[in-house]
């Protein structure tokens, strides 16, 4: 591993110009070697839908849940590190990257519970799991819902109180023509749009590669219905209100999370605010928690080596005991 000095380490979070990025990423990866499989549902919780997700490695089954504004493709960096130990499952989540568009209004809850399907129909409920960010919280939700879903489950920057920022854009993605006008502004330059929104601590290790992965899901209409519906739906500040009234209740009745949990966030995130870790832990007094420094919101991209190890060591010995 290259160590930078002080003088070639970048400025944290500053964004490079999308003119100066480069074709590939800076780092190797294998995720286009990783296996590409197509899969068609029935969802009951999402009507029919086409989800495209990729496998890796080999051993007990992991799943990998993606966030915002992202696909499978930002795990590219703790596969080989991930795989070497497990098979890795890794989705596109319905209406992302190169999975189907839902043709029904999406929530937390239906997003929630449709992976529990995914899972069942891979065969794979009662498997560990991943989160980041979205899929973190989307994968606390079924796991409260379902305490077989998950055997434990690694939780990597996900949000879960309801704070001013989701108000406001729960406020005006409700206008009425607000996704038309949001969809003008994104489609001007998608790849453009994906570069200035995804936020890491380096950002040298953005490319074209990555924007048009991100991008790309965002040229068609219905593309950006769907986006919008995130954002406005599974994102709603309503349903993390639910979510944390769910942990406090438990919390008093002094019922444990499902099954074990740990929590992984970084001390610097201009997305979700790094508090949002030991307040989470302050809900789940046994989950484990660990603070990351110069890192983002997308810690398997920044901080591979120190996620694929916490991951593993939680994965495979005794995660009974919170720490710090």
């Amino acid at each position: 591993m290259t160590v930078r000095t002080d003088q070639t380490a970048p400025r944290p979070f500053r964004q490079q110009r999308f003119a100066r990025l480069p074709e590939f990423p800076p780092r190797p990866h294998p995720y286009f070697a990783s296996t590409p499989r197509e899969l068609e549902m029935d969802s009951a919780s999402l009507g029919p839908v086409r989800v495209h997700y990729r496998e890796f490695g080999s051993g007990a089954p992991l799943l990998l849940i993606h966030g915002l504004m992202t696909t499978s493709y930002s795990w590219r960096y703790v596969l080989e590190g991930l795989g070497a130990h497990f098979r890795l499952i890794v989705p596109d989540l319905p209406g992302n990257g190169r999975s189907g568009q839902p043709a029904v209004r999406l929530s937390a809850p239906a997003m929630a519970a449709w992976i529990g399907e995914f899972q069942d129909t891979l065969g794979l409920r009662g498997c560990a799991a991943v989160g980041n960010s979205l899929g973190g919280y989307l994968a606390m939700r079924h796991a409260l819902a379902d305490p077989g879903a998950f055997s434990r489950l690694v939780n990597i920057h996900a949000p879960a109180f309801p704070v001013a920022r989701m108000h406001a854009l729960h406020a005006a993605l409700s206008i009425p023509c607000a996704t038309t006008v949001f969809g003008w502004w994104v489609r001007r330059d998608t790849m453009r749009w994906a570069h200035r929104v995804v936020h890491y601590y380096d950002d040298t290790l953005k490319s074209l590669e990555e924007a048009r992965e991100y991008g790309t899901p965002l040229e068609t209409a219905e593309g950006i219905r769907t986006f919008v519906g995130y954002l406005r739906d599974v994102m709603a500040p309503r349903g993390f209100a639910e979510f944390t009234g769910e942990l406090r209740r438990r919390r008093s009745a002094r019922q444990p999370f499902p099954m074990p949990l740990q929590l992984i966030y970084s001390r610097h995130d201009p997305m979700v605010p790094p508090a949002t870790g030991p307040k989470l832990a302050g809900l789940i007094p046994d989950a484990r928690l660990h603070r990351l420094d110069h890192s983002s919101h997308f810690a398997h991209v920044d901080s591979p080596a120190e996620v694929t190890a916490l991951v593993l060591d939680f994965l495979t010995s005794d995660a009974g005991a919170p720490r710090e």
